[in-house]
């Protein structure tokens, strides 16, 4: 599927624009995100694109366990190195991390090693992290909807998720960030999400019907509460973006006769109108305009329909490539920076050759960390995944 692979590499250059802004272009990045948040558009095509392929694959192996085996070998190797490399400049002194203020290391090792600790009350040691959260909300909650069988209902659960987050900023529906963790406390709220989620996994990925049921269920629950009361987005943002991600598994189901077209441009139309009425009730803040966030979540939909439509064409291979290795992009470049900040600083004064110069150095890098991390490790999860097929 090439043109997820175009998909992911245009969301992956505007990420890296996003966050490179800030120390490259910092006076045109002033400008123009009040415009066009450069941040949401990047996610929400990459969420976009989760949505549509990552239940197929759930679907296509028929089996939970190997679907977290392959998950865990598609995420976590290369994670695991961009967050060490971060840790061992820090203590360099050449790149600086997040403060984890009155939280202690362990609950924060612990809340980075599920993954969700966007939403447990623990700051992300890298600013990207916020979003495999999410994913990984998705994943359990595609795994919760695959064992009680509805996981063909994608269009409806993406109407519902976004109705719920129109109606939320509607009723005037505020949570302050990480509510849930200043209700119980972050370190009790990550020792209970933690055992949850193990468990959750295990029994989802058992023999017996009923505890894959329960195992299922317990996850996709823990996933609902925490998008829905632990975030540091608003409520109805986190919900957008589950409906998002229901959105592309619904053209999945779409393209390949498990719905109807009908059907989903219908949920395509709710999504984006409840989607662009939040954010528009929702208003402006300090950090946040709804024009900005609009303009951006339209011009992803956009996007993804586009790449849609010419997935029969052939495609640039220098886009497709970038797709290949956007992951390592994604990871790797907020390092890069991170040590850039610390050692050079960032630039007074807009720079477009040292703009051009960051891009020239992170890629080369990222064909590296590609083929040394990331597929080594990918053939090491199919292989552990042909074993664990079930007979």
């Amino acid at each position: 599927m090439r043109w997820l692979d175009a998909m992911r590499g245009i969301a992956a250059l505007v990420v890296v624009f996003d966050h490179s802004s800030y120390t490259f272009m910092a006076d045109f990045r002033g400008e123009l995100m009040p415009q066009f948040n450069t941040s949401r558009y990047g996610i929400m095509v990459f969420f976009l694109v989760s949505g549509y392929i990552i239940p197929a694959s759930l679907e296509r192996r028929g089996c939970i366990r190997t679907f977290w085996i392959g998950r865990i070998f598609r995420v976590y190797p290369l994670w695991a190195v961009v967050v060490t490399v971060l840790l061992a400049a820090n203590l360099a002194g050449i790149a600086e991390i997040p403060d984890s203020g009155q939280h202690s290391t362990a609950a924060v090792a612990v809340a980075h090693a599920t993954m969700l600790q966007e939403l447990l009350g623990t700051p992300n040691l890298l600013l990207i992290l916020w979003t495999l959260s999410y994913e990984m909300s998705f994943y359990l909650l595609i795994v919760a909807l695959f064992t009680v069988r509805l996981h063909r209902q994608s269009a409806a659960i993406a109407v519902i998720l976004a109705a719920l987050a129109a109606a939320s900023v509607t009723a005037g529906v505020v949570l302050p960030p990480s509510a849930l963790s200043g209700r119980i406390g972050t370190g009790p709220l990550i020792a209970l999400a933690s055992l949850a989620m193990a468990v959750a996994i295990c029994c989802a990925s058992a023999r017996s019907s009923a505890l894959r049921v329960f195992g299922g269920v317990l996850g996709g629950v823990q996933a609902l509460v925490l998008v829905s009361c632990n975030g540091t987005v608003p409520l109805w943002e986190g919900l957008v973006i589950l409906a998002a991600m229901f959105l592309g598994t619904a053209v999945h189901r779409a393209e390949n006769g498990q719905s109807t077209w009908r059907c989903t441009t219908g949920a395509a139309v709710m999504v984006v109108a409840c989607a662009v009425g939040s954010a528009y009730v929702h208003g402006d803040g300090d950090h946040f305009t709804r024009r900005g966030w609009i303009t951006a979540f339209l011009l992803a939909v956009l996007t993804f329909a586009a790449g849609l439509a010419s997935r029969r064409r052939r495609l640039p291979r220098t886009l497709t490539g970038l797709g290949t290795i956007s992951y390592s992009v994604y990871m790797v470049h907020p390092v890069l920076l991170a040590v850039i900040d610390s050692t050079i600083g960032r630039r007074q004064q807009d720079n477009l050759a040292l703009e051009a110069a960051f891009f020239t150095a992170l890629l080369p890098l990222c064909i590296l960390t590609h083929r040394y991390i990331e597929a080594p490790t990918q053939t090491w999860g199919r292989r552990l995944d042909q074993r664990m097929q079930p007979r």
